[in-house]
């Protein structure tokens, strides 16, 4: 998919951000509102002001994840549990879309709601949990329990912290990977550490620090193009220069493996791009509903098997890296359509915007601080972050948000503000474990996990080279981008997410553990 991609710093700073057209609860009933808040660049950004009365803001479309909910499928069984898991998917997309279409109405009359959009929701989730069970029964395996318990959806607020649970992340996934992971003799790996940079990187137990302070917004300009009402807000940034640093670095244990691997394959400089999740959502097209950069296995799509992996090309400059290395894009907030802006993960999707090419990605796999670490499976694949937290919560969130200069100072739900001069950093910090079995799991989690506080692997699982990704952009200072989403989850940064699939040959994953655990540094 060609597209564009131009940089110019002059068109976002100082001028006014028009932020979500929200629907918010107030008088008796919903009622649609504007909010514009001026993006300045640095620090000099104000608080947005928030031009309705008490009463909460309902915006989006709250449904429980029923994947999470169903770790136990049969191998049997989950093509059609997966099928009918991202149906439900598309489900609540419409369901979303026409609940934004009827905004306006239902700010006259709020049962229209219930009526017309969560009802008809309601229904048809229920009928996809009925077959996700009778899938499961089929395969001589109990039905879970409390599966109509998942059905009901309601409406909810983006009540403005940028995560929607009260901007507390850090803590479980993310900070266990703050600089835990082997890295150079002397000092600890963390994500966003780079040898001409000199900052400390890496995932975050601080990201409460930013407070949404700072002025920002989701729209391009004042011309009301961009998101058109959904999002990100004015709350989900930052001025990085108001944070404080918040990344530990702690030591290695004796036995630590220190070495790292790194594998160049490009910043998807040929635009290879579709809206499909192999790992979530296999066999079906537009699964993920928003656009994902692809760099590496140029096979990956929905319907990608495991041989089609192994016999496709690479952008990876070693040929024995035929790993698949995918994340949503991130794109300009400028009123400039890409090529997608009527199509499925685009602009159908509510995803649009001028897509932005990296300006630089790497891809390092570095060791464990408690002991030696063993070869990753062929075909492993893993999830890192969850594309859902701005309804799910922030169990799984896993995406820290930086500015070069700055990587100190991590954010995992907002959105950085970088000074001129500072490009934007994201990073991910995969998990490091695996139970020794299994290349994938029912809900694509429980077969690998992250290190325990301590840098040990829990019971029953074995310690792999972990893959920490830096993502960098060039973009304009101050607020107007953000990561595509699904359209629910209103482009907050705590949805941020990776995946992974290792298509590594059996030579060169040899080589990689060697270099990991002999503290050596290898490409």
């Amino acid at each position: 998919m060609g597209r564009t991609s131009r940089k110019k710093r002059s068109t976002l700073a100082n001028r006014a951000i028009v932020a979500s057209a929200a629907l918010i609860l107030g008088g008796g009933g919903l009622v649609a509102v504007n909010v514009y808040a001026s993006a300045g660049e640095g620090s000099s950004g104000a608080p947005p002001e928030r031009s309705w009365n008490a009463g909460r803001q309902m915006s989006t479309i709250d449904c429980p994840d029923a994947g999470i909910a169903l770790p136990d499928v049969p191998d049997r069984a989950r093509p059609e549990v997966d099928r009918e898991l991202a149906a439900m998917d598309t489900q609540i997309t419409d369901a979303y879309r026409q609940f934004a279409d009827r905004r306006e109405q239902i700010a006259r009359d709020p049962n229209l709601a219930e009526n017309a959009v969560l009802g008809p929701l309601k229904n048809k989730r229920a009928a996809s949990l009925d077959r996700i069970g009778i899938a499961i029964e089929r395969n001589a395996v109990e039905r879970p329990q409390n599966l109509d318990g998942l059905a009901p959806c309601s409406l909810r607020a983006d009540d403005g912290d940028g995560s929607g649970q009260g901007g507390e992340q850090g803590g479980e996934q993310g900070g266990e990977q703050g600089g835990e992971q082997g890295g150079d003799p002397g000092g600890a790996q963390n994500p966003g550490e780079e040898a001409d940079q000199g900052q400390d990187g890496g995932q975050d137990e601080g990201a409460d620090q930013g407070g949404g302070d700072q002025g920002g917004g989701d729209q391009g300009g004042g011309d009301d193009q961009g998101q058109q009402g959904n999002g990100p807000d004015a709350s989900d940034f930052v001025d990085i220069q108001s944070v404080q640093p918040n990344v530990d670095r702690p030591r290695n244990r004796r036995g630590a493996s220190r070495g790292t691997f790194s594998t160049d394959c490009g910043r998807n400089e040929n635009g290879k791009f579709n809206p499909d999740n192999v790992i979530a959502a296999p066999g079906v097209s537009n699964g993920a509903h928003h656009m994902h950069d692809y760099i590496g296995n140029q096979a990956t799509d929905a319907f990608s098997s495991d041989d089609d992996l192994a016999g496709g090309e690479t952008t990876c400059r070693n040929q024995g890296d035929r790993s698949t290395y995918y994340w949503p894009v991130l794109r300009l907030q400028n009123g400039q359509d890409e090529n997608d802006v009527d199509a499925d993960g685009g602009g159908k999707d509510q995803n649009t915007g001028e897509i932005q090419t990296p300006s630089q990605v790497t891809l390092k796999f570095v060791g464990s601080p408690a002991g030696k670490v063993t070869a990753m499976p062929r075909f492993l694949r893993i999830i890192t972050g969850d594309a859902k937290a701005f309804t799910n919560g922030d169990a799984n969130a896993n995406a820290s948000w930086s500015c070069t200069g700055f990587e100190n100072r991590q954010l995992k739900d907002k959105y950085p503000i970088c000074p001129e001069g500072s490009q934007v950093v994201r990073s991910f910090a995969f998990q490091s474990c695996w139970d020794g079995r299994n290349t994938d799991s029912a809900n694509h989690r429980t077969h690998v996990a992250f290190a325990q506080d301590d840098g040990r692997c829990p019971n029953g699982f074995r310690a792999i080279p972990q893959l920490v990704q830096r993502i960098v952009y060039d973009v304009p200072p101050g607020p107007g981008f953000a990561v595509d989403s699904f359209p629910e989850q209103l482009h907050k940064p705590v949805t941020d997410h990776g995946d992974f699939i290792n298509v590594f040959d059996d030579r060169l994953m040899k080589k990689v553990v060697s270099c990991v655990n002999g503290g050596r540094k290898c490409r």
